[in-house]
């Protein structure tokens, strides 16, 4: 009898599986790619209302790529969290992004400030997925969203692989806990709490909430993405018909110019090692058109590569639940 439900409890989530594909409430899948010099544990965070995903935090090594599959209509936030470690008691926590769970799992809480966040809504209106990386919560690490197989003028690629931890003014700067680098880059709102840099009482509408220095540094460095929050026309972007968004934390390095020093994974902070191939390369923020190519940013054997995983995977999925569904039979 316990091998009998052994069987079966290996058997209902892959029936469950092959249920939704074939109905359509799986509609999309989230590939993260680490290629960060450094560790980077991803959160998420579904919006209310909405069926959550399978996880809502895991670890990334460098080189480590990860694939989610998503329901239909889904909605809600990535980031990725740095500095991440256990305490004697076994408690989680991370220096950037944290959720304040205590565990890997972020269980239904967002970031801590300041993150660089990816932003989701699946299937909303007219159909169109609507999405956008951004800063309005501040930097703390570098990333990309690259559409796959998608459709639509504003179907491509944003995000910020600049180095904003190298270039953050001093006065918004979050220092590493032994003080010898900048780890992350604060929002003006959550460094001064103004009105003025929070678009809010007075300054709540488009009209009355204008760029500032600071947002202005954000989005010299990182055009397509949010730097405050009425930067809507350049920043949002929509997709028909994606059966996949690869999010990339940070890019890589060209072979000439990659760092030679930092190379242990438990050195979260990339601020130094990247700034000679960083930034520079994405002061472009007259170049605003959709054939924008972002430096570092995936070419198309990666492309196609990202694609044959997400179809492998469903063969997988599938070859098991037959095997699963053999075995059971020889059972009775």
């Amino acid at each position: 009898m316990d091998h009998h439900h052994q069987t079966l409890s290996l058997l209902i989530p892959f029936l469950l599986t092959l249920h939704l594909s074939f109905s359509g409430v799986i509609s999309t899948t989230f590939t993260f790619v680490n290629k960060c010099e450094y560790t980077v544990w991803p959160g998420i965070l579904s919006n209310a209302g909405v069926p959550p995903l399978p996880t809502t935090g895991f670890v990334l090594q460098t080189g480590e790529t990860s694939t989610i599959a998503a329901p239909a209509s889904w909605g809600g936030r990535f980031w990725g969290r740095t500095l991440c470690s256990e305490d004697t008691t076994g408690k989680f926590s991370c220096v950037t992004g944290d959720c304040g769970s205590g565990k890997v799992e972020c269980s239904g809480a967002g970031a801590a400030p300041p993150a660089t966040l990816a932003e989701f809504t699946l299937d909303g209106s007219g159909g169109l997925d609507f999405f956008d990386v951004s800063l309005v919560d501040g930097y703390n690490v570098p990333m990309m969203v690259a559409p796959q197989g998608g459709s639509g003028e504003k179907c491509t690629t944003t995000g910020c692989i600049g180095d904003l931890n190298g270039a953050c003014p001093s006065e918004l700067r979050v220092m590493s806990v032994d003080g010898k680098e900048g780890v992350a880059c604060k929002s003006a709102c959550e460094a001064f709490n103004s009105p003025e840099y929070c678009c809010s009482g007075a300054y709540g509408t488009p009209d009355t909430c204008k760029p500032s220095s600071y947002s202005e540094l954000f989005k010299n460095a990182c055009p397509r993405a949010y730097s405050y929050a009425y930067d809507d026309k350049t920043s949002t972007f929509t997709c028909a018909n994606a059966v996949d968004y690869t999010i990339t934390f940070c890019s890589s390095p060209p072979t000439s110019q990659k760092a030679t020093q930092g190379q242990d994974t438990k050195q979260e902070s990339s601020s130094n090692d990247n700034s000679s191939s960083a930034s520079p390369q994405l002061n472009n923020s007259n170049n605003k058109d959709n054939t924008m190519v972002y430096e570092g940013g995936y070419d198309q054997s990666e492309i196609s590569k990202a694609m044959c995983t997400h179809v492998l995977q469903s063969q997988t999925i599938i070859a098991s639940i037959i095997i699963a569904i053999w075995r059971l039979c020889q059972l009775f």
